[in-house]
């Protein structure tokens, strides 16, 4: 099948590596512009920019997948179906009735509907998730489904572990559903949730909750964005790994301690051993590294 491919971020980058082993290579990739990125602020281009390139695939950079320009180009390419992946901007009309559009969104539709289905899942304690590859419609991710693979999540998945898996076992969907051409289902409203953006406050460590939430947060943001602790100088130290533990002190809630040689977070119920850490201004390190600089 003669196709067209949209993506952006990292994620996509194996899935377009995939489609383009496939009887579906694709004719055009089109991603977003090159954007400032770093301490440098040197221009850089999209992680899919740079994969279509070394696969010698044309590219196109349009400011807005919805302008004039954008459109000649995909009606240059005469696609039979436009696949769509971490692309990161909305789609508009005419482009979704010009097209079919499949999109591979990295949740079991209709959980986790929005921005962030990985994260919402590993937070949320999901016992599994999936991919789904849908057909893209003017709702969010609302559009009917024409596969779905279910994928568990282990005990100790980060967002990492976890999109990894969902990349190959996604890829290997959309080329199933463009070599067999299923007919598409409607999806259910019943059971939708929506992963909403993950802001600041998603990435604090609240300890008035319990340890068990706060590290399946340090699971599901790392290790792209990493949650962080608010400590008593006023600082912020990025955490990007953790454990639970049974409360063994009286300290309150909120309290940084030190059990076995290892900082723990005293939490409303259990504490919080903080494994992994990033302190401001200074590189990864294990908690007990920075506890030795830190004596408490």
């Amino acid at each position: 099948m003669r196709t067209v491919f949209l993506g952006t971020s990292w994620f996509a980058v194996a899935v377009l590596e995939r489609l383009a082993a496939s009887p579906h290579r694709p004719v055009l990739v089109v991603t977003r512009p090159d954007r400032p990125r770093g301490r440098g602020r040197r221009l850089t281009p999209p992680p899919v920019a740079q994969a279509a390139r070394s696969l010698a695939i044309e590219l196109a950079q349009p400011e807005s997948i919805n302008s004039s320009k954008a459109h000649q180009w995909l009606a240059a390419a005469q696609p039979e179906a436009v696949c769509v992946c971490a692309f990161g901007a909305l789609i508009k009309e005419p482009l979704l009735t010009q097209y079919p559009m499949l999109n591979l969104h990295p949740s079991l539709l209709p959980r986790w509907r929005g921005a962030a289905p990985i994260e919402r899942a590993i937070m949320a304690g999901d016992e599994a998730t999936g991919v789904s590859i849908m057909r893209v419609n003017a709702g969010l991710d609302s559009g009917p489904v024409y596969a779905q693979r279910t994928e568990p999540i282990r005990p100790q998945d980060t967002y990492g572990s976890l999109a990894e898996r969902l990349q190959v076992q996604g890829a290997e969907v959309l080329v199933e559903v463009l070599d067999e051409r299923p007919e598409p289902v409607d999806q259910p409203e019943e059971g939708a949730t929506y992963a909403d953006k993950i802001t600041a406050e998603d990435r604090r460590l609240d300890p008035m909750r319990l340890a068990a939430e706060l590290e399946r947060q340090v699971r599901a943001l790392a290790p792209h964005i990493g949650a962080y602790l608010e400590l008593g100088d006023g600082a912020r130290m990025g955490v990007l790994g953790a454990a639970v533990r049974d409360p063994e002190g009286p300290e309150a809630p909120g309290a940084v301690a030190v059990r076995d040689g290892r900082p723990v977070l005293v939490c409303r119920q259990g504490e919080l051993e903080l494994v992994s850490v990033k302190p401001a201004g200074r590189g990864l390190m294990s908690g007990e590294d920075w506890l030795r600089g830190h004596p408490m």
